[in-house]
């Protein structure tokens, strides 16, 4: 999907279409953006239904944002600032401050999510969830799935969820996911890129091996020592020394990759093995002075992690928590139960004994909850019955 939280965020104001926008920091508060507007602008009574109709000046700068939140996603002409994700929002209002930002909206953002990939299972079936706006789809099977090396149905597709979601996407038709993920960044927004087993030396050897999904910054900049810039390059290097250089298993994959070769089938049902929810906060709190906000946000993360598990038919045995203190320093605990669960009350009392483990006298910045050790619901084992003695 293109730009997904900010493309949903157009359907809702419209009038920011165009126009760098970041979103990140705290959660969407509908209520209190039409509650400023009618206490600042009286001249009308602002409800919900008026939201495109939002001057633009109206809405809050980057250049004026105060606190350590990160951007969850840029728009296209914000990132051409070198804005990106993950970008701290007051290292990214230096770079463009007259960004507008948004808060994040998950929710939405879930039930778009799920509408995208409704109407793409309705037309090919074999599908694989890889996110909230990405996923891979085999076409080989479907009816028409060849035609035009499968730009008809790219195009189907396309249109699809457009009508469906008014959201655009961009595809990349490839022999495999590796050579798809990549073409799929090709023609953003709303392209269709075909790229054939024949074209990987014109359109993929002279891309930069960042581009590879799977190379790292670490891993680029090892290649890069070795005078390894492009996939070409990275190609023409032997697979034995690759191997000695980068170890057995990863040195083989590069070249692999390299070559576009990439035998994964598309999974249409993967297990997750855990699901979390962490916040960073705005300003660091302290455990005992701040002790009824964090509590506050240690319940509802607890709350959201059991709505999950509940949503998506799971229930878990290990939780544990996610710390990081002022000094970016990350500290994790963990406990097995010995029996599943997706109850919020017992997974914040669990996840309050892990945190009785830790040394909190220095500030947080980042809370976190996670349950993992996951089964479907109805297939986890039963505790084992204590003995009867007469």
């Amino acid at each position: 999907m293109d730009a997904f939280y900010a493309s949903v965020e157009w359907l809702r104001y419209p009038q920011l279409k165009g126009l760098p926008m970041v979103i990140g920091g705290g959660r969407r508060r509908e209520d209190d953006l039409i509650a400023r507007l009618n206490a600042e602008r009286p001249e009308r009574a602002w409800t919900a239904e008026h939201l495109a109709d939002i001057p633009v000046d109206f809405f809050p700068l980057l250049k004026d944002y105060v606190g350590r939140g990160v951007i969850t996603t840029a728009t296209y002409p914000a990132r051409q600032f070198g804005i990106g994700s993950a970008m701290g929002l007051m290292k990214a209002a230096k770079l463009c401050p007259q960004a507008i930002l948004l808060p994040v909206d998950f929710d939405q953002y879930r039930r778009f999510s799920r509408e995208f990939k409704r109407v793409i299972r309705e037309i090919a079936p074999v599908m694989e969830d890889r996110g909230v706006d990405e996923v891979y789809i085999d076409f080989t099977d479907v009816p028409g799935g060849q035609r035009e090396g499968g730009r008809v149905l790219a195009r189907l597709l396309q249109k699809s969820i457009f009508e469906a979601t008014g959201l655009t996407c961009s595809i990349g038709v490839a022999p495999n996911k590796l050579i798809a993920k990549m073409a799929s960044e090709f023609n953003k927004p709303n392209g269709i890129s075909v790229v054939h087993e024949g074209d990987v030396q014109a359109q993929i050897w002279p891309l930069p091996c960042r581009k590879i999904n799977g190379i790292g910054p670490k891993a680029d900049a090892k290649l890069q020592a070795h005078g390894i810039h492009t996939v070409g390059d990275l190609a023409a290097r032997e697979r034995a020394w690759l191997v000695a250089t980068f170890g057995k298993a990863y040195g083989a994959w590069l070249h692999d990759a390299a070559w576009g070769r990439d035998n994964r089938p598309v999974v249409t049902e993967s297990e997750p093995v855990s699901m979390s929810r962490e916040t960073t906060f705005d300003r660091d709190l302290h455990a005992v002075q701040d002790r009824a906000e964090l509590g506050a946000v240690f319940t509802r993360l607890c709350e959201q992690v059991a709505g999950d598990l509940q949503r998506k038919g799971y229930v878990g045995k290990t939780i544990g928590i996610k710390l990081r203190f002022d000094d970016f320093k990350i500290v994790t605990r963990d406990q097995t139960l010995p029996e599943h669960t997706q109850d919020a009350r017992r997974i914040r009392q669990v996840a309050g004994q892990c945190l009785k483990r830790v040394d909190l006298g220095r500030r947080l910045r980042l809370l976190g909850v996670r349950v993992g050790s996951l089964v479907r619901v109805g297939e986890a084992p039963q505790p084992e019955a204590l003995p009867l003695f007469d």
